[in-house]
Order: C-alpha cells, then sequence, then structure tokens
C-alpha cells in the first residue's frame, strides 16, 4: 500500500478534500490507483492506497518520452 498524508491545516477548501473521498472510495477500476481507506491522525488526513511500483503518471511523463499514441493510449485507459 501506499500512504498519503495531507496537512487539513493547508487545506482552505476541505469540503474538496471530503468530495475526493467520496469519488475514489467509490469508484474502482483495474487501470487506476484504487483507495483502500482513511484515517484522521491528528490534523493529518492519512490516506490509503494501492501501491503503484512505477511511480505516478506525471513524473513518468516528465521521465519517458512518448509517441502521441502512446499518450493517447495511456490517457484512454
Amino acid at each position: 500500500v501506499a500512504v498519503k498524508q495531507m496537512s487539513l491545516r493547508k487545506q482552505p477548501q476541505k469540503e474538496l478534500v471530503v468530495n475526493e473521498l467520496l469519488v475514489v472510495r467509490n469508484n474502482k477500476h483495474p487501470n487506476i490507483v484504487n483507495y483502500l481507506d482513511s484515517y484522521l491522525v491528528g490534523d493529518k488526513l492519512w490516506i490509503i492506497m494501492e501501491y503503484m511500483d512505477g511511480g505516478s503518471l506525471s513524473s513518468v511523463i516528465k521521465e519517458v518520452h512518448m509517441a502521441e499514441g502512446e499518450m493517447a493510449a495511456i490517457c484512454r485507459e
């Protein structure tokens, strides 16, 4: 698993965080990293997600040169 820690003090619109959690909790798909659980620890929200070995999509895009067709296939999935 991967744990994303978010400081709630730094979130100006906490309702957006709650809405995001509701969306990811109710949507499962084999091609995305899925939400597993969340915990409130002090003033931090810990979001437990599936672990993705290759890193985030944004980091892959910055490091790997892809042809337009490859980018389209990734976006489609």
